[in-house]
């Protein structure tokens, strides 16, 4: 574990002073049809200070951890602040906060396996594939994770240190068809190094035969009537609406820059149906795939409850968003990198369960579609979303049909979520992406399913 015993520096903290220190660690390994394509590994690590003086920030970074480079941005950081104030008349702001106290390692006990002992692993679970599926044209396997370790203090007393882990196995298999090749994913992993996550072999032929399934079905697959349809959006797909297209809006930057949200606080934004919380580090009595105990403000992580039975209640902040805004500060301020400023982003971001069972759901809609997963999609500051539509089945008189070939989704989601009419009893989680908002930012993203109608591109 690192710690850079950043504590002994509090008396050179100025008026208002944040200090981080910082380490990224990612590594990533390939393989195409049994082939290693990708071995890497990467390490960036640095210091950073934040000083705020009469309504202006100043921020540096220096790539070197030592006493003479912490001394020099601390410098630095007041001097550009100092800049900015003589030349702003700005009037902001920022809440007061005690600052967060506390450490969170999600580093594992177990021994560490070296690159090349996974890049073993990864060609047996291939060979396995092989043996068991010979009719895929092709099969990539790629394992990532990512390590960051943060130190912090602050002159409101914050002393925190983490140490987050993320790790995944994304295995893709594809076969031919007369549409062209199509592809299914398949993902194993969560919050943790890899070593705490490698599945056993029984556990691997299990989710990859569920996959090959589905795969062989969207062969023989149709696509979709196009227009707007009755639909079960799958856990995995209301998550990234969740983040996306809901998220974002009321990120309180973004709504200062324009967002829709903006003009709907305290308006119903959604059927009754429908709550939407950011989790800070625990949901409903479970682990999220982020968790954040304090943000790199030094502001403590709680729970912020966006929508609450329809109606939107709050925006997620920064300390200068919350005080302009006159609402509570719940840690949603992280960088990604050393030499990046602290923004407003989103932790876990999922809407909550329901209580209506799937199949009931299912069972309900006449003539419409049941959509499992998805690619990369975009949402802007108007709540208008589409994301890529890649495995899903028809429904006929509350049956499941054809699956589906690739397609997309789209509409406008405080529109779309009115139309919410089942929520499912069960809730998924999904955390192996980032998020793009001007720097990268791990997340994590989920819900149950929901029945809705929703815009979908097709014939």
């Amino acid at each position: 574990m690192s710690n850079w015993n950043l504590e002994s520096y509090t008396g050179l903290l100025g008026d208002y002073t944040e200090l981080r220190a910082q380490e990224n660690r990612t590594a990533n390994i390939g393989l195409l049809n049994g082939q290693v394509i990708g071995n890497s590994s990467s390490s960036e690590r640095g210091i950073s200070a934040r000083n705020f003086k009469n309504g202006c920030w100043g921020f540096a970074s220096n790539p070197e951890i030592s006493k003479l480079s912490i001394e020099k941005v601390l410098a630095e950081s007041g001097k550009n602040a100092r800049f900015m104030a003589e030349r702003s008349k700005s009037g902001e702001r920022i809440t007061k906060i005690s600052g967060a106290k506390g450490r969170i390692d999600l580093s594992s006990k177990k021994a560490k396996l070296s690159s090349s002992e996974l890049i073993e692993r990864l060609k047996e679970y291939d060979a396995f594939i092989v043996r068991t599926y010979p009719e895929l044209s092709n099969r990539t396997l790629r394992f990532f994770q990512r390590d960051f370790l943060k130190e912090g203090i602050n002159s409101e007393a914050a002393n925190t240190f983490s140490h987050y882990v993320q790790s995944y196995l994304v295995v893709t298999m594809g076969m031919n068809s007369e549409h062209g090749p199509v592809e299914v994913r398949e993902f194993f992993g969560d919050r943790g190094p890899i070593e705490d996550h490698l599945p056993s072999m029984d556990a691997f032929h299990q989710k990859i035969e569920d996959g090959f399934q589905h795969l062989k079905n969207k062969v023989k697959g149709i696509m979709p009537d196009g227009g707007v349809k009755e639909v079960i959006l799958s856990s995995r797909l209301a998550g990234i609406l969740a983040h996306e297209a809901i998220g974002h809006t009321t990120e309180a930057d973004l709504v200062l820059g324009g967002s829709v949200a903006g003009s709907f606080l305290n308006q119903a934004v959604a059927s009754p149906l429908v709550s939407l919380v950011d989790f800070a580090h625990s949901a409903l009595g479970k682990d999220v795939p982020m968790p954040v105990l304090f943000d790199d403000e030094g502001t403590p992580g709680e729970d912020t409850v966006i929508i609450e039975d329809g109606i939107l209640k709050t925006f997620m902040h920064s300390k200068s968003t919350a005080e302009h805004f006159s609402q509570k500060a719940t840690g949603h301020a992280r960088a990604w990198g050393f030499s990046d400023e602290p923004l407003i982003r989103m932790r876990n971001t999922a809407i909550l369960p329901g209580k209506s069972k799937l199949e009931d759901m299912i069972a309900s809609v006449e003539d419409g579609y049941y959509l499992l997963d998805h690619s990369n999609g975009q949402a802007d500051s108007t709540s208008e979303f589409m994301f890529g539509a890649t495995l899903g089945y028809e429904i006929k008189k509350g049956k499941l049909g054809r699956a589906l070939l690739d397609s997309t989704i789209s509409g406008v989601a405080f529109d779309m979520l009115k139309t919410v009419t089942m929520v499912s009893d069960e809730m998924t989680w999904v955390g192996f992406g980032t998020c793009g908002k001007k720097q990268p930012m791990t997340v994590g993203m989920g819900g149950p399913a929901l029945k809705c109608k929703i815009h979908i591109g097709g014939k």
